[in-house]
């Protein structure tokens, strides 16, 4: 066998591919480490690296950093200038009072401040809309009563059900003069992509636009699972929307998974704040159509609104092309700044070891912590992930809650009934290092309330998780979890 390798000259061959992949492995396993991440991201990534010859370089290549391709990172460069010009029109307008703000909130806040740059804005009112067919109505209507534009930004657009009533509306609001923009994400809109009610939009006056487009040559220069995942909504400049609700009927989307019906919630904004989600929106719009910006405040209708609450909101972007921790640090800090109760409400949940550890303090300094998840998922693999580390959650008296009514999507957190954190993030790393996302941090008990409310409804629709109970679950289903658990940090 030997000198039939010698004579086919594959021998030789072999030794080269050989040589030729450790040295990538040793190359890519010291640029791992270089880059300076979490311990748990290392290990998980020098791991696929060391043990999948040449396929696991491929996957760390296509996977493994935030790379937005030359043209959009320097794009998002050019929008840097401006937008911090607009942020300090903001603030200098908008000053924010924090005598009225608990010691928690103001840390919060300030932190919010120090790594996004936007402030605070007081005199907002806001309306929870806590089901899918009331937010369509409500945007139905906005959108049918608006006289200058509407801006949608959507991670998933689904046609079909009161998805096309949207589209009827939008439809008729282009004809009767008023600007249109639609921006939606190039994967999880596919199916609209494809569907006539795209051309329908366009062909209708209707601008479209998608976003992170996927193809082979991108492949090559960016990574390709970079999402933008938010949900952003805003008319005439004046009424902004955000939550976790995609553009998607719930009574028909997804529902040959078997899985149940989707469970959302949405936040109606007037004052100050919209112009945070506005200016949101424009960057993206900006980042994929190099329109320029010189004429913004025109084209999108960004405009000071005027107080009209009592809600102090700080809107919180973050994402690729942003300080990489920015919302990870914003939710340790809120986790760390509660004193009685703090409630967190998510489809997904992969925490990192700063994360398990801030919520067992919480738990340790007294503080009531209740996580509500989902008992279905549309990602069997992330659940799995996310269970492993509940036993060591309810060892340090952490409550785990799993809802039975559907795949709740909301994501939610309330701090001692004073602060709620609201928008498109889940519990995991995706949300935090990977998707692009939108957050409100609302410093109103008001509004805090009405959202611990809600979560004490899913808490009802429950099953809390025992120690004992959950100890005594199947081998094969604790191996699975802990074998998951180990590609948490790249999941």
């Amino acid at each position: 066998m030997y000198r039939y390798f010698l004579q086919e000259g594959t021998y030789s061959v072999a030794i080269v591919l050989l040589a030729l992949d450790w040295l990538i492995r040793v190359v890519l396993g010291i640029r791992v480490i270089m880059r300076r991440s979490t311990v748990g991201f290392t290990l998980a990534w020098l791991g696929v690296i060391l043990f999948l010859p040449l396929l696991g370089a491929l996957i760390y290549l296509l996977l493994g950093e935030r790379r937005l391709g030359t043209r959009r990172a320097r794009r998002i460069a050019e929008l840097r200038g401006p937008y911090g010009i607009w942020l300090d029109g903001l603030s200098r307008d908008f000053p924010c009072d924090d005598s009225t703000l608990s010691h928690g909130a103001v840390l919060l806040r300030r932190t919010a401040r120090g790594t996004t740059g936007i402030p605070a804005l007081p005199g907002n009112s806001l309306e929870l809309i806590e089901d899918a067919n009331a937010f369509f109505d409500r945007l139905i209507a906005d959108i049918d009563a608006a006289k200058s534009s509407v801006h949608l930004e959507f991670y998933i657009w689904e046609p079909g059900g009161r998805v096309n009533d949207v589209v009827a509306a939008l439809l008729n609001a282009a004809a009767r003069g008023v600007t249109c923009r639609v921006l939606v994400d190039d994967v999880g809109a596919d199916d609209f992509i494809k569907h006539p009610s795209i051309d329908n939009l366009r062909n209708g006056g209707v601008k479209v636009v998608t976003m992170l487009d996927v193809g082979v040559v991108r492949t090559l220069f960016a990574r390709i699972d970079l999402r933008n995942h938010r949900k952003i909504a805003v008319i005439d400049g004046e009424i902004g929307y955000t939550g976790s609700q995609n553009m998607a009927d719930p009574a028909l989307f997804r529902q040959d998974s078997e899985i149940g019906e989707w469970i959302d919630a949405m936040v109606r904004v007037t004052g100050p704040a919209v112009e945070a989600l506005q200016v949101t929106l424009l960057a993206d719009w900006e980042f994929e159509t190099y329109e320029g910006i010189e004429n913004a405040a025109d084209k999108f209708d960004l405009r000071r609104n005027a107080l009209v609450g009592d809600a102090i909101v700080q809107v919180v972007p973050s994402g690729p092309g942003m300080p990489q921790a920015t919302i990870q640090e914003l939710i340790l800090t809120a986790i760390y700044a509660a004193e009685r109760e703090l409630v967190l409400t998510s489809p997904y949940f992969i925490p990192d070891d700063a994360m398990i550890k801030a919520l067992l303090s919480a738990a340790a300094r007294g503080v009531e912590v209740t996580l509500v998840v989902p008992r279905r998922s549309d990602s069997r693999v992330v659940r799995l992930a996310g269970e492993a580390y509940f036993e060591e959650l309810l060892e340090g008296g952490v409550k785990i809650t799993r809802f039975y009514g559907g795949v709740l999507h909301t994501k939610a957190i309330t701090v001692d009934g004073r602060v709620a954190m609201f928008g498109t993030v889940n519990l995991d790393m995706r949300s935090f290092y990977l998707n692009f996302e939108i957050s409100l941090l609302v410093y109103d008990g008001d509004f805090a309330s009405r959202v611990r409310a809600l979560q004490q409804r899913y808490i009802e629709g429950s099953r809390a998780l025992q120690l004992e109970g959950w100890r005594a679950r199947p081998f094969l289903l604790r191996f699975a979890q802990q074998f998951f658990q180990l590609l948490s940090p790249v999941l």
